[in-house]
């Protein structure tokens, strides 16, 4: 990770969050639970969003369930605390939950 890396404190975390329905911060971690029809829909959005970490070089904690996803991430070179990159991931994860039928 970058040096430059910091954690938010709360103040930007909340000005963040407003950019973000439906994601929360839980503990040290930023979160959310998305819900599918269908089990190959969850599926099929782990699969993305692999893709996603992959390009970002940052990786969240992926929950699958039958109709349901759970994306919860932080920055562990920072102690384990939200930063910027969790959010760069977060909005990149938006972008594609709508294809995939999440709600």
């Amino acid at each position: 990770m970058n040096a430059q890396v910091a954690p938010l404190d709360d103040a930007e975390i909340a000005d963040r969050l407003i950019e973000l329905p439906g994601w929360t911060v839980e503990g040290d971690h930023l979160h959310r639970r998305y819900r599918f029809d269908r089990h190959f829909q969850a599926a099929a959005m782990v699969v993305h969003i692999s893709q996603i970490q992959e390009e970002l070089g940052h990786h969240a904690e992926l929950t699958l369930g039958y109709n349901h996803l759970g994306v919860s991430v932080n920055t562990h070179s920072v102690g384990g605390r939200v930063t910027h990159l969790d959010f760069g991931l977060a909005r990149r994860v938006e972008e594609i939950a709508a294809a995939h039928g999440a709600r």
